[in-house]
């Protein structure tokens, strides 16, 4: 099954670093993205048989959509929701289609341009609110993410260390923040990565909010001291950077890192298919152009060789492994390339059961839990299952939200709801490893 995505002209509208944490800069509104999603809909679609399901996959083949749900058209299938993304172009014939073959659909985004041009307006009005310090109810840029964690670095030397784990395929460092109160005693750890998927950008956001609370709520808050004084926390909040970066400036629905690719005008490859467990089996494509590629070998992409050689030599004192993704709402757990029962199931689903719980107790939004492969769907060479069998016991991975009304667009003023309680959650998995888990 091959997804292939037209390769289009890139306008790059580079990003001038804003003031220091003063505002943030978005291309402005008559060159944002260059207007390339003028008219583009977002079309939600729930085929109701197989048969539906595999001439839905023929369209979306043919049609070289942008799949948001399932990530690969081989997960299209009889009752599952799936989210596309649809050039102005091939939205009619995609319409017609759907109501000849008589598949139920419902457009959740109309103008995808004029919903980006929408969110840019809010952003620019929202950020002269905030002229004192960094803003972390608003999406930031790259530059603007590593400017702020060495500001914490010097700031906040006694529970903050920043330090690079390597470069990414065009260069970047690839920063990592180490949390927690320096001890002489041995200490566990905490890995906690965001932004494996470029246009995620919920991810990095949380991974920022997290630092924020954590040292802000250090003194007045036991549980969070408790974290702290106990453990650390490696934190990554941007995977993958040198594709976050692309979607700031050239193409927000990016998800694959940017390595070339010698035979194919196609760029990039799915971190998170990337990884030497069960690597390009099932849910991961072989092709270049697929947005599901697993790249020419495991580890092939320099971003996931740096994180997995650090967990390597780290995997003595590393007990957990959080990774946060969007959207679907769900907590998953291994095994994500197969259907089978990990050996210590009873206190990871517990751990999930609670967090999902704490996670709700705020905003009454429901989270699905339990293995990937069948809450979600079956994926090969994921980080989480690498994780898992490399020695790391408690693995997990976040889908935030939302369930698709926004999906990866959601607005900044649901940052800090998004960020709140699934604060909860991460916390209910610390504390519930530190004291229940072996």
């Amino acid at each position: 099954m091959t997804f292939l995505r037209k390769p289009r002209s890139r306008t790059a509208a580079f990003l001038p670093l804003s003031l220091l944490f003063l505002k943030i800069l978005q291309p402005g509104h008559s060159h944002l993205y260059s207007n390339r999603y003028a008219g583009d809909k977002v079309i939600r679609l729930i085929p109701s048989t197989e048969e539906e399901a595999n001439a839905l996959k023929k369209m979306c083949h043919q049609l070289k959509v942008d799949l948001w749900q399932p990530s690969s058209i081989f997960h299209v299938s009889k009752g599952a929701v799936t989210d596309v993304h649809i050039p102005k172009k091939g939205s009619q014939v995609l319409l017609a289609f759907l109501q000849e073959a008589n598949i139920q659909y419902k457009i959740l985004i109309e103008d995808l341009q004029k919903t980006l041009e929408k969110a840019s307006s809010l952003r620019t009005q929202r950020n002269r609110r905030y002229l004192s310090g960094y803003n972390y109810e608003v999406y930031h840029s790259l530059e603007e993410i590593q400017n702020w964690m060495h500001h914490l670095n010097k700031t906040h030397s006694g529970l903050i260390h920043v330090f690079s784990i390597g470069k990414s395929y065009e260069g970047r460092s690839l920063f990592v923040l180490k949390l927690g109160r320096r001890s002489r005693t041995y200490k566990r750890a905490v890995w906690i990565d965001c932004g494996i998927h470029a246009r995620e950008w919920i991810g990095p956001a949380f991974c920022q909010w997290f630092v924020k609370e954590a040292l802000l709520t250090y003194r007045s808050d036991p549980i969070m001291r408790k974290m702290l004084n106990h453990l650390y926390f490696y934190i990554m909040p941007v995977f993958n950077v040198d594709g976050y970066h692309f979607s700031w400036t050239s193409d927000r629905f990016w998800r694959k890192t940017r390595s070339r690719n010698s035979r194919f005008r196609c760029r990039g490859v799915d971190a998170n298919r990337n990884w030497k467990v069960k690597w390009c089996d099932e849910g991961a494509s072989m092709h270049p152009c697929d947005d599901t590629y697993c790249g020419p070998f495991p580890e092939s992409e320099p971003e996931v060789k740096a994180v997995a050689t650090f967990l390597r030599k780290h995997r003595k004192h590393i007990r957990a492994y959080l990774s946060f993704h969007a959207y679907a709402q769900m907590l998953l757990y291994p095994y994500s390339y197969k259907y089978a029962t990990i050996p210590n199931f009873s206190c990871v689903e517990s751990a999930a059961y609670k967090a999902v719980n704490a996670l709700r107790s705020v905003y009454g939004v429901q989270y699905r839990y339990g293995p990937a492969s069948s809450t979600l769907y079956v994926s090969s060479g994921s980080s989480m299952d690498w994780a898992y069998k490399n020695g790391i016991p408690y693995t997990f991975a976040f889908e935030l939200r939302d369930t698709g009304h926004f999906g990866f667009l959601l607005p900044e003023m649901l940052i800090k709801p998004t960020c709140t309680e699934t604060m909860l959650a991460v916390k209910n998995i610390t504390i519930h490893l530190l004291k229940e888990c072996p």
